[in-house]
């Protein structure tokens, strides 16, 4: 992963909520709060790594009981002010800006750690899982999800096949960062060797209604660092781009609304009891 890959910046985070949000986090977000909300005592603390515009934190708080604290954390600090913003009426709530490589919270700290579509960002898997292990307390949960692949994540593969369409050479590879780590029996060893065990997989599909086309090409388009991708080389506007890969949507999915399946993979795992 680049530096441009982890560069949520600008009006990013605006167009990544409104125009990504409502497709691709929603229905993950409140799968997560439900596989957890029982794993968790009254008075615990959750911490969440990569919380991004809050679609995650707004659904653990309201599966949750108000008595259970949950820290949002990103390193991103455009995108923790926009869900710090955009989340501020929520109680038991506190944001902090965090390095998930460098976590700044002592060992044991939390309950549960909660990472939604954070981990395929991380530069050292390694290192991310190892951290959110050790803050966790003995018996802690760590839950997360990431998308499956390109190929089982259709609009997702479209949009990524027709911004590189406009590249003789060098395309944005912005859209294989989030889709490009999926493998099951790999990401369950990571989490083995961070020292949990009772690794669980979970493949969640949904059909989300896309009223329409233009409003999620935006998002792909738009709402993700591979904007910065495309305006650093200068070629094609991304008004362009957004309108080509809208039409190629609706030439994939018929007219709006559009029926679109989205894949993820959840995995579940605990820390040994002392």
């Amino acid at each position: 992963m680049t530096s441009t890959h982890a560069a949520f910046t600008g009006s990013i985070p605006e167009i990544y909520d409104a125009h990504l949000g409502p497709f691709l986090f929603e229905f993950s977000a409140k799968d997560l709060a439900d596989r957890v909300k029982h794993k968790i005592p009254p008075d615990g603390k959750i911490l969440e790594v990569a919380c991004g515009t809050g679609s995650s934190t707004y659904h653990l708080r309201q599966a949750l009981p108000s008595s259970v604290h949950i820290t949002a954390t990103d390193l991103n600090s455009a995108m923790l002010d926009f869900a710090k913003n955009k989340h501020a009426d929520l109680p038991g709530v506190t944001f902090e800006v965090a390095d998930a490589l460098s976590l700044i919270f002592d060992d044991h700290a939390f309950d549960a750690v909660i990472c939604q579509f954070g981990v395929m960002f991380f530069p050292d898997k390694n290192k991310g899982l190892a951290e959110m292990t050790r803050i966790l307390k003995p018996g802690g949960v760590l839950a997360f999800n990431v998308w499956d692949s390109l190929e089982q994540n259709k609009s997702a593969s479209i949009a990524h096949q027709t911004i590189a369409s406009f590249f003789k050479s060098n395309p944005p590879q912005f859209l294989t960062t989030p889709f490009g780590f999926y493998d099951v029996d790999h990401i369950k060893d990571l989490i083995t060797q961070a020292g949990l065990n009772d690794v669980s997989s979970h493949t969640v599909s949904e059909i989300i209604e896309v009223l329409d086309a233009a409003h999620i090409a935006k998002g792909y388009v738009e709402g993700n660092p591979g904007i910065l991708e495309i305006n650093e080389r200068a070629t094609v506007a991304a008004s362009v781009v957004t309108k080509a890969t809208a039409d190629a949507l609706e030439k994939a999915y018929g007219p709006s609304p559009l029926e679109i399946e989205f894949q993820e993979i959840v995995f579940l795992a605990t820390k040994p009891a002392e």
